[in-house]
């Protein structure tokens, strides 16, 4: 059933702190419903906004680093692509930045 798609450690890392982030939302909400507010976004937003464009940032990112893997590592003169760990570590840190101040 999922054999379409590769799953590799980083892949369900991903995805499992994806799983993690919605269910922590999910209780932070029924406990304490959020308001808008406006940070460096151009729109007022809710929580639930910033996590879903966070994440949106989060999956370009990854997106953008597999598929420059070959040309960063050619730039680069690296003897492999760079390990999609970093884009994971820069991913969730923009995610951070996008909750917090967004």
């Amino acid at each position: 059933m999922l054999s379409w798609m590769v799953w590799t450690t980083p892949v369900a890392v991903f995805f499992g702190c994806i799983v993690v982030m919605l269910i922590g939302m999910t209780i932070l909400e029924i406990r304490s419903p959020s308001v808008l507010r406006k940070g460096f976004l151009p729109i007022a937003t809710t929580r639930g906004d910033r996590l879903f464009i966070g994440l949106m940032c989060a999956a370009w990112i990854n997106l953008a680093w597999v598929g420059l893997g070959d040309k960063v590592a050619a730039w680069l003169a690296l003897p492999e692509e760079p390990s999609v760990w970093i884009s994971f570590v820069a991913s969730m840190l923009v995610l951070a930045l996008i909750l917090r101040k967004g």
